[in-house]
């Protein structure tokens, strides 16, 4: 359809598009746990376990939320986009992790659907880079 062969003319508003709503969610996702404070960063931090790492929860629990948060500005503005796209997939892969091996609804393959989703898109966005309508565009 020749109308739609024309949209490729829009990519840099097409990333644009994806920075700006996945930032937003994950500003959403992230805030909550970084004013949740230490418990909530411990129990955040916990699911490094799912990973083999078993110390400092609470630590890992605010670099969690930190990446979610300031990595959702991040996103939006463009602003070391591939940093804040691996930091996001190393996050979402223990995400992933953590769904992977809990049971009924937030569990298996279907409770971390959401996160292998997410994980792949920044992975994606990591070789294709934040488009024209970015701080860090060339």
């Amino acid at each position: 359809m020749a109308l739609l062969n024309k949209l490729g003319n829009y990519r840099n508003f097409g990333l644009l598009i994806i920075r700006v709503g996945l930032g937003l969610m994950f500003i959403f996702h992230g805030y909550p746990k970084l004013l949740g404070g230490q418990k909530e960063w411990e129990q955040t931090g916990s699911a490094m376990g799912y990973v083999g790492i078993h110390f400092l929860p609470t630590v890992w629990g605010l670099l969690a939320a930190l990446t979610e948060t300031v990595g959702g500005v991040l996103l939006i503005l463009g602003l070391g986009f591939r940093l804040v796209c691996l930091l996001m997939v190393i996050n979402l892969l223990v995400a992933i992790e953590f769904h992977l091996h809990q049971s009924g609804e937030m569990g298996g393959l279907m409770g971390a659907s959401h996160a292998i989703e997410d994980c792949i898109m920044f992975a994606g966005l990591l070789f294709v880079g934040p488009g024209k309508y970015s701080v860090d565009k060339k």
